[in-house]
């Protein structure tokens, strides 16, 4: 990090001859500062601009060229960006151009030492703006002045001259003028303090660019001070009018919350210390908000959240515990947060702006697998006058567990055995086939394939990249029980035509799925297509293919492909392992699918 100058160092007689220079220029440049930039400058100091934002496009800005050396104000200048500082120099050059160099004290014993003569260079990156690279010359040329300027104009803005200046008037009423007025009277305070140091720097004008230096280096420390420094008090007041006069229902968004002793909360307050989930075993309602309990202690939990204008008129299906509760939002605007109080931005301020009373209904699954991919919440808020909890279904252990019932006994749940899935390069997109009574040869030529011309998965992989085209290839693996077909992201083995040729001795099945969420379970027996379906839901199908659907409840849309391959196992007698998989990896061969065209 550049070390800032010792600010006391710079007499106070010194600062306060300045503020008069200040008090008779910042006004006149203040109203030159062009309402937009101004605003996305005043706005630095809220809390959801902690983190740097691209004024264009509203998102965490990279600034990768940032080096250790780069003073505080070259740094805020970059990550402003490219166009908006560009906009202001515009605005401001001809205003800056035509002011006279002030009459200011003496600054010669505070300002940076000269380098000595010789050369050096000075790197512009791309398309940089002309003031970020003039203040980059100036700091090689007079190293430390970018610091001087921030520490001067830091001492200015508590001066009892400059005070007023900085305050919003009356008249600037809704939230972009508040903003604007800010950050317009912050970035006159630092051009003009930066004009009275560059007009002194002796740095030779014609290299460095003396109204790009001192508009670049204005706009940089009014980066840093405008984060610095508390919004003004109007500013609230008529943020929270901006949003009520913008808000709108029904809302939904998703998100993950990060979750520590076993908990997350929809609040707009601080967190209460302690809380306890004995009565309903799921949500807590505490002041402003309410308390979820998780059945991970640590990690992370996704969360969909949806705001109503009224209530639900049904009640969901799927999920394993689902409690209605009232509270009362003291402030509105709560969020989904983690027990530190830090949100998702999806999840951030998204209940109706306004206090009052609200319905919270919380629905969870997944509590039990300790698990937090297979772990997630839905909260559903509407206004509704305060009315005693509801549940509407309890049946997960842990919920049991905490109102201090008997757990309820449950069936194992087969599909549990190919969760693996999720956690290999097949997450996405893949067909797995089990075929019973076929040699690897026979298996292959069913899919079209040559048995005789093996190509490294790596290869296949690499030129379907290249062409930006899904070549059709398969892996294979021959057990004592079945030849497993394995297509990474291919879906060959879903064909009728193919599972009729695999399955002329035995039996073939075979589950795919996309990234578009679609799925196919297919079963062949010798040589006669079954059933090929989308599993939703029970079909009227083959006794064979009954049989390997029997209570398995594809109407949960969870785990729907571990529940296809529980199935295709279930059919085949042979189902596809992580071993068996981690031996299709190592031996890295895979097959060429001709087209069946």
């Amino acid at each position: 990090m550049h070390e800032v100058p010792d600010e006391s160092l710079v007499p106070d007689q010194v600062v306060a001859e300045l503020a008069t220079v200040v008090t008779a220029t910042l006004p006149l440049l203040a109203s030159r500062v062009p309402a937009g930039p101004a605003a996305l400058l005043g706005r630095l100091g809220t809390p959801h601009e902690a983190v740097p934002a691209s004024p264009r496009l509203g998102r965490t800005l990279r600034t990768p060229r940032q080096v250790p050396t780069d003073p505080d104000v070259l740094v805020a200048l970059r990550e402003r960006g490219a166009l908006p500082v560009e906009r202001l120099f515009g605005a401001l050059e001809l205003t800056v151009a035509g002011l006279a160099p002030p009459d200011a004290p003496n600054l010669a014993t505070h300002l940076p030492t000269p380098h000595a003569a010789g050369c050096f260079a000075v790197v512009s990156f791309g398309h940089e703006s002309e003031a970020v690279t003039a203040v980059g010359t100036l700091e090689q040329m007079r190293p430390g002045t970018a610091d001087l300027v921030l520490s001067l104009a830091r001492r200015l803005a508590a001066h009892p001259l400059v005070v007023p200046l900085l305050a919003v008037p009356p008249e600037a009423a809704d939230e972009a003028a508040v903003a604007a007025w800010h950050g317009a009277a912050y970035l006159a305070l630092a051009v003009t303090t930066a004009g009275t140091v560059v007009d002194q720097a002796h740095a030779p004008l014609s290299v460095v660019g003396r109204e790009a230096a001192i508009v670049g280096l204005g706009i940089g420390t009014a980066a840093v001070l405008l984060r610095e420094t508390p919004m003004p008090p109007a500013y609230a007041p008529a943020l929270l009018a901006k949003i009520q006069a913008g808000y709108r229902l029904p809302r939904q968004s998703f998100g993950r919350v990060r979750v520590a002793g076993s908990r997350f909360a929809l609040i707009d307050r601080q967190l209460p210390a302690t809380v306890d989930f004995g009565d309903n075993g799921l949500v807590a309602v505490v002041d402003g908000g309410a308390m979820i309990r998780t059945g991970i202690a640590e990690g992370s939990v996704g969360v969909e959240l949806s705001v109503l204008a009224e209530a639900p008129t049904e009640v969901e299906s799927g999920w394993e515990d689902i409690v209605e509760v009232s509270w009362r939002a003291g402030e509105g605007q709560a969020s989904v947060v983690d027990p530190d109080g830090a949100s998702d931005p999806p999840l951030c301020r998204q209940t109706p702006p306004w206090p009052g009373d609200y319905r919270l209904r919380v629905h969870a699954r997944g509590r039990d697998e300790a698990d937090s991919e297979y772990e997630s919440y839905q909260l559903v808020v509407w206004a509704a006058p305060a009315a005693p909890q509801v549940v509407h279904r309890r049946t997960d252990r842990l919920g049991h567990r905490l109102r201090g019932e008997p757990e309820p006994v449950r069936p194992p749940r087969p599909e549990r055995a190919y969760r693996w899935i999720r956690r290999t390069p097949l997450s996405v997109a893949a067909t797995v086939t089990v075929v019973t009574g076929m040699t690897v040869e026979e298996v292959l030529r069913a899919f079209g394939a040559d048995p005789d011309r093996p190509e490294a998965i790596r290869d296949l992989e690499l030129q379907s990249n290249l062409r930006r085209y899904l070549d059709a290839w398969v892996a294979v693996l021959d057990t004592a029980e079945a030849v497993l077909a394995v297509e990474y992201n291919g879906f060959r083995g879903s064909d009728g035509a193919v599972l009729r040729a695999a399955s002329a001795r035995g039996r073939a099945a075979s589950m795919f799925w996309n990234v578009n969420a679609l799925t196919q379970l297919s079963f062949a027996e010798r040589g006669r297509l079954l059933a090929s379906f989308e599993p939703w839901a029970a079909v009227d199908a083959d006794p064979a293919v009954a049989a390997a659907l029997a209570e398995i409840d594809f109407a949960d849309l969870d785990d729907r492909v571990p529940k296809g391959l529980v199935a295709v196992e279930r059919f085949t007698g042979r189902g596809i392992t992580p071993d068996d998989f981690a031996q299709i990896q190592a031996a890295g061969v895979g097959f060429r699918i001709s087209d069946p065209g």
